[in-house]
């Protein structure tokens, strides 16, 4: 890690690792390093995130560049987006324009459909995992493939994972699902809050109840406030949230749904995506993914110090 210079100590965080802002030396080109502490915290999901996130090259998802060991903890080295979270625009703003809210949900489905296509669920899409380039243009960035499974790669997805406000009421049966239609129903979350504000399945009187949460998805329990989408959405939406995924809108019908459709931008359209499936675009990251996991198995030893040599 001696090629980057920290900028910003702390610029996110989750359960056992924490983001920092750093910038290469010689190229001075800002980049985002979670840090995920040496041992035990290191394990097949954590392999499973960096493998599947290094296959993956699309201008919506951020861009894993490298993994490396420092003494104590190992780091994922990834494209900076300095917008920030979608959460927070749709905080700041309460409800967005169904113009832009779509602007947003087109770069969404472009992002998670290339995935598909790709053979990787993400399985914990959220406002939080959506973030900003901070661009004039403001493209958005899929990010945080820790939940992710390839159908190439793992087994079937049946694990009960996500965030509750987001999963689709078929994760919680236990049993075995498709990932792919479980990730639309979360761009449908998304959606939904972008456009009236809160979120779908939570109980407006009690918020935090995960509970309540989980009661009202498992039935699809949500509504539209009165006058504020208009007809073509709430027919998208309502066709995301479907509790039995076989009947559920797939992601090629949404991409062919005329509120989708509308103001597409150009680079979104299906044939300007040829470009990320070619076998060139393939081939950008420099570690191996035997390198990789040669990191990755390193990093479960005790760490060599016992303070942060970040």
């Amino acid at each position: 890690m001696e090629k980057y210079e920290v900028v910003e100590e702390n610029v996110g965080y989750g359960r056992f690792a924490m983001v920092k802002l750093m910038r290469h030396r010689e190229t001075k080109h800002l980049v985002a390093v979670k840090f995920i502490p040496r041992d035990h915290m290191i394990n097949e999901k954590v392999a499973r995130e960096i493998i599947n996130h290094r296959s993956l090259r699309h201008p919506n998802i951020v861009q894993f560049i490298e993994v490396a060991l420092t003494p104590t903890h190992l780091a994922i080295v990834m494209e900076y987006a300095a917008g920030g979270e979608l959460f927070y625009e749709v905080l700041n703003v309460g409800t967005m324009t169904e113009d832009r809210a779509r602007y947003f949900f087109q770069q969404l489905i472009a992002g998670v459909s290339y995935c598909h296509d790709m053979e990787i669920c993400h399985r914990d899409l959220k406002l939080e995992n959506t973030l900003l380039d901070g661009s004039p243009a403001n493209r958005l960035k899929i990010c945080d493939f820790g939940y992710s499974k390839s159908y190439l790669l793992h087994s079937r997805t049946h694990s009960m994972v996500g965030t509750p406000a987001y999963i689709a009421p078929e994760i919680l049966s236990g049993k075995e699902y498709d990932g792919k239609l479980a990730d639309v129903w979360s761009c449908g979350v998304i959606l939904y809050t972008m456009l009236v504000g809160t979120l779908p399945f939570e109980d407006k009187a009690d918020r935090q109840n995960l509970r309540k949460i989980v009661q009202r998805v498992s039935v699809v329990q949500y509504e539209f406030p009165d006058n504020v989408l208009c007809e073509d959405s709430k027919n998208l939406i309502s066709r995301i949230f479907v509790a039995n995924p076989a009947k559920r809108i797939t992601m090629k019908e949404i991409k062919s749904h005329p509120w989708f459709l509308k103001k597409l931008p150009e680079e979104l359209r299906e044939e300007a995506h040829y470009i990320y499936y070619n076998e060139e675009n393939t081939k950008h990251c420099l570690q191996s993914i035997e390198e990789i996991m040669n990191i990755v198995n390193e990093a479960k030893t005790t760490p060599v110090a016992s303070s942060p040599n970040l």
